[in-house]
């Protein structure tokens, strides 16, 4: 492994860790405690600071996957939230569910904006480019937007125990949701299957994304 690819992976790493999930997670909590849940709230967690978020197992295979196979699989600790707190019922769950994969979107959004300006204009993209700490700058926001929009996709697919599945139940009838609940015991397993046997469809689709925000 080159020095360069041990700083593209440990900028990955750093932007996981520090932002995409510290940022994910609270936006669960902030939803939830707008919504009548105070769990999170009381357990510390309704905060942006990356160490309330860090999960020990997750975030060192996330580390370790990226910067030895060179894709990532981790996660962040959960944020505890009570149902039976939260308004609107059912859909209050979907709500909170949602808030992170958005808050992936959002940050996204964010930062494509100036790099979509910087793409859109030549000489800017020129003058960029040829200065070495410029140039890096601009490589990790590009990572930072592409992070975001994985993790907006992988999170919203409606497998347990995905943010995606929390919605479905939430959105779905009681009976239904019942129903679906015995399926959760195979979502590990089905999630495994889709990382390694179908990589290029959550890859194709963030790439599209991105695409689209970066106006390329």
């Amino acid at each position: 492994m080159t020095l360069d690819q041990i700083i593209q992976g440990a900028t990955v790493v750093a932007i996981f860790l520090l932002v995409a999930f510290p940022v994910h997670e609270f936006s669960h909590a902030w939803v939830a405690y707008k919504l009548g849940d105070s769990t999170a709230r009381y357990q510390g967690r309704l905060s942006l600071n990356p160490i309330v978020h860090f999960d020990p197992i997750g975030g060192t295979i996330l580390a370790i996957s990226i910067l030895v196979a060179g894709f990532g699989i981790g996660w962040a600790k959960p944020t505890p939230v009570n149902p039976y707190n939260l308004r609107y019922g059912r859909k209050g769950e979907t709500i909170v569910a949602v808030a992170g994969p958005i808050s992936n979107l959002v940050m996204a959004a964010i930062v494509a904006i100036p790099l979509r300006i910087i793409i859109s204009n030549p000489s800017m993209f020129a003058t960029i480019v040829s200065n070495n700490v410029a140039s890096f700058l601009f490589n990790v926001a590009v990572l930072f937007v592409q992070i975001d929009v994985l993790l907006l996709i992988f999170n919203l697919l409606p497998i347990p125990p995905l943010d995606g599945w929390r919605g479905l139940l939430g959105l779905v009838d009681a009976r239904t949701a019942y129903n679906l609940k015995p399926f959760e015991q195979y979502g590990f397993v089905v999630l495994l299957l889709l990382i390694f046997f179908a990589p290029s469809f959550i890859g194709g689709l963030g790439d599209q994304i991105t695409r689209f925000l970066l106006g390329i």
